[in-house]
């Protein structure tokens, strides 16, 4: 991180000085004891079964040079010679008001993507495409919400040309506060679901709390959207740049010829008079929508189409997200990042084009569907079936909802040779044992819900099952 002077991290954060140390050539900043070292900012932050606050003793000893706290829980005493305390109303506000200032101190053009579904791959395809020309950083992992958004705008300096950041939400005003701090100069939307609705209610307020991207937009700002998905499709600005693009509709980027492979996509891109054939190593319909936003992306920034195409090249996506293991008895498509439906039926899609014989699919729970999470699984059940999945596994708390719409409102486990086939399995060892029995060569099997189940633990122990 570029260098900032202890009087401006004070009026950043608009702190009382309580003890002033004597080293103030910090480069790191922390919201976790656990990972400090020599010459960070630690930011003491609260949760439910946390408090940040009680940690300043150990956060001087691992060599902290300013400690930002809300509540005092210190002994000065404790501190060491080189420590200084800044006390502040609120440290979640504070993290993200010395973002905001560290923000305004950098030379850097800012691309933030937030969407229902879709984000994490059109950040490592925008990444890609911009790579061809800039220094690109872009979100690590998951680092996409009010605290992980802050420490990457940390991570940046003026040696980097384009930062590439990824926004989830869920719920209003969430989006705003990291736009605040992030200060986009262009934004891009993937679609608007219904990921989260427990929280928001209706589709148009998920449209709403994802437009926030644009409260700090003028017209030199642009908004790049998906404009296949209905509400995106349907918005209009004169405030700011508003380019669609797609493959259902003629938009300002316009795909066509598409070509499913089973581990990547091959399209024309249209925009204007221009016509590039494109190649990206990923698969699934889904991401041709998501390298779209990426393609316009790197046209505002301007590239040629041909500078993009190379930039696809250098693609480098997450661990998780749509990874095809092929083993030595059976092909394994690991995608337990998340889940949502859209992105459920997209895995599904992907499922179906992969080269083998009988199709499994793995489903658990998608989370913060609310009222709507009964009929949003059964309609995945429903789509596995119209896809001709050969067996669909149902875990957690919806099992039942998969089962009705995939055997047309029957319930309980059925298993028959060359027929639909459904299963309701609680036990992730009872799944594995019930898989290695039942795999022949060449199957193919899908591993998708949301992150908190973990699915990944059953596709570690059968993988060691396919050599």
């Amino acid at each position: 991180m570029e260098y900032l002077s202890f009087e401006e991290v004070v009026k950043a954060v608009d702190g009382e000085v309580l003890v002033k140390g004597n080293r103030f050539d910090y480069n790191d900043i922390s919201t976790d004891t656990r990972k400090i070292h020599d010459k960070s900012i630690f930011i003491a932050l609260k949760g439910e079964n946390f408090n940040g606050n009680s940690y300043v003793k150990q956060a001087s000893e691992k060599g902290a040079y300013i400690c930002v706290v809300d509540e005092v829980f210190f002994k000065n005493e404790d501190i060491k010679e080189y420590t200084s305390i800044i006390k502040v109303k609120n440290t979640r506000k504070a993290l993200l008001d010395l973002a905001k200032y560290y923000r305004s101190k950098l030379n850097i053009k800012v691309v933030a993507i937030t969407g229902s579904t879709g984000k994490t791959s059109t950040k490592d395809l925008t990444a890609a495409v911009l790579s061809a020309k800039y220094k690109v950083f872009k979100t690590e992992g998951n680092f996409n919400n009010e605290i992980g958004l802050p420490l990457m705008i940390f991570k940046l300096d003026n040696s980097f040309e384009v930062a590439v950041l990824e926004m989830g939400m869920s719920n209003l005003g969430e989006i705003h506060r990291m736009v605040e701090a992030a200060r986009p100069d262009i934004a891009l939307i993937t679609n608007v679901g219904i990921s989260h609705i427990e929280n928001l209610k209706t589709r148009e307020n998920i449209l709403r709390a994802k437009l926030e991207v644009t409260d700090y937009f003028n017209e030199e700002n642009v908004l790049i959207v998906n404009g296949d998905n209905d509400l995106l499709g349907a918005i209009d600005n004169k405030n700011y740049t508003l380019i669609k693009t797609g493959f259902e509709n003629e938009w300002d980027f316009y795909a066509h010829d598409i070509v499913l492979n089973e581990k990547s996509i091959d399209f024309k891109v249209k925009q204007a008079q221009e016509e590039e054939s494109i190649h990206i190593d990923l698969p699934g319909k889904h991401n041709v929508w998501n390298a779209l936003l990426a393609i316009a992306c790197g046209k505002v920034l301007k590239m040629s189409l041909e500078e993009i195409k190379e930039g696809l090249k250098n693609l480098q996506t997450t661990a998780m997200r749509l990874d095809i293991i092929r083993g030595n008895k059976f092909t394994i498509v690991n995608d337990c990042y998340n889940a949502s439906p859209d992105s459920m039926k997209a895995a599904i899609d992907v499922l179906t084009n992969i080269k083998g014989k009988r199709k499994i699919a793995v489903l658990g729970t998608m989370r913060e569907l609310g009222e709507e999470s009964f009929r949003a699984h059964m309609e995945v059940g429903e789509y596995a079936k119209e896809k001709g999945i050969d067996l669909l596994i149902a875990l957690g708390e919806f099992d039942k909802a998969y089962g009705e719409g995939f055997q047309d409102g029957k319930n309980g486990n059925i298993i028959e040779e060359d027929k639909e086939s459904f299963l309701k399995l609680e036990d992730y060892d009872e799944v594995v044992e019930f898989l290695i029995s039942y795999l022949g060569k060449e199957d193919v099997v899908l591993f998708k819900a949301s992150r908190a189940m973990k699915f990944e633990r059953m596709i570690e122990k059968l993988k060691t099952k396919n050599d």
